[in-house]
């Protein structure tokens, strides 16, 4: 049962995450303004995970030295805040299903700029070079393909019932957003992916100066709380946007700020101590099925042949990226053993042959 452990906490990652792209699509088809779910959703993280922070973690805790403090709120402003605000115009903006789909992409975003920031190596002669170099362009191609070519609709089954619609939506499905505010979406998504993979990149290094896990993310969440709330009253100033009744405006907040940053924060923690990154980042394309066929259902999206194709396309990228590194890490592995071995070859030399031979007798 342990074996199978890792593979039901994907799965279940994944459907979190499905969650999260349903309810902030129906929240805003609701009327709900952007900026204040942002907010309402990193406050409750915070209310969540602080308490959590401050019982493990209040005796690890190590002097915040102000240069650190800048750092964890410019990482706050920009792989948070912003991502979020960003994302949430995006899905606004667009679907929940083409939400899901460009998730996928972020492994590969993560990358190309890790290898921009030269804390990755990018050897395009090897074999695991041309694999990633195929994925970021088959991401790129997928990109495109999302943003510019709609295609035919696709009828799911069970597709007229949008249990989570708004109830201004006449007809059986939401309509289709305009082809501008697509390509819109598209780029905002794309942006989003951007400050989010700067935040994957560049917390590590921020990390070695204040090491505590959960303080740190909770010091994160409470930074972004702020910063949310100064946009969202810049861009929001009526009351009633800022009222949360008992409906899917409350549930989104709840399940977004709690479910999704607490529970997957440690089912997520578990899964790359078991099993690694790969591992985790394989399972990304889970949520775009699962959020393709649940928003066709339960939203009434129109899914079309344009975010299907797409949707493949950036998914196709996401593994050959994947595998690249894998192979990579597989040839680094076998030349750390093969030069282990030879080390440990030459010392055994070392003690059955003197340091220093002997002189050699003169002959007369």
């Amino acid at each position: 049962m342990d074996a199978k452990k890792p593979y039901l906490a994907v799965i279940l990652i994944q459907a979190i995450y499905a969650g999260m792209f349903l309810l902030s699509k129906a929240a805003f088809n609701g009327g709900m303004n952007s900026f204040v779910f942002v907010f309402y959703r990193q406050a409750a993280g915070t209310i969540f995970l602080a308490p959590i922070a401050v019982f493990f973690e209040w005796k690890k805790a190590v002097p915040l030295s102000f240069l650190t403090f800048c750092k964890i709120f410019l990482l706050s402003l920009f792989g948070i805040t912003l991502s979020l605000d960003i994302y949430s115009m995006a899905i606004v903006y667009t679907s929940a299903t083409l939400a899901a789909a460009t998730t996928n992409c972020l492994p590969v975003t993560t990358f190309f700029l890790a290898v921009l920031l030269r804390m990755e190596v990018f050897k395009w002669k090897t074999t695991a070079g041309v694999a990633k170099l195929t994925g970021i362009l088959v991401c790129m191609a997928g990109a495109a393909t999302l943003a510019f070519y709609k295609g035919p609709h696709l009828k799911l089954i069970g597709g007229h019932h949008h249990l989570l619609g708004h109830p201004k939506i006449e007809g059986h499905h939401a309509p289709l957003p305009s082809s501008t505010a697509w390509i819109k979406g598209c780029f905002l998504f794309l942006l989003s992916n951007i400050f989010w993979g700067l935040w994957l990149v560049l917390q590590a290094t921020v990390m070695k100066s204040y090491p505590p896990k959960l303080l740190f993310v909770t010091l994160q969440c409470f930074l972004s709380t702020i910063q949310s709330f100064a946009i969202a009253i810049a861009f929001e100033r009526d009351p009633h946007q800022w009222k949360l009744g008992w409906n899917v405006r409350l549930v989104a907040v709840a399940y977004c700020g709690i479910i999704v940053t607490g529970v997957t924060y440690y089912l997520q923690a578990c899964v790359l101590e078991k099993k690694g990154p790969v591992f985790l980042a394989m399972s990304t394309p889970l949520a775009f099925i699962m959020t393709m066929f649940s928003s066709a259902i339960l939203l009434g999206e129109i899914i079309t042949l344009g975010s299907l194709v797409g949707g493949l396309l950036l998914v196709g990228g996401l593994y050959s990226v994947l595998w690249g590194k894998s192979r990579e890490h597989k040839a680094n592995d076998v030349g750390n053993l093969t030069a282990a071995k030879v080390d440990s070859e030459c010392s055994e030399l070392k003690e059955v042959v003197p340091a220093k031979a002997p002189p050699l007798p003169l002959v007369v």
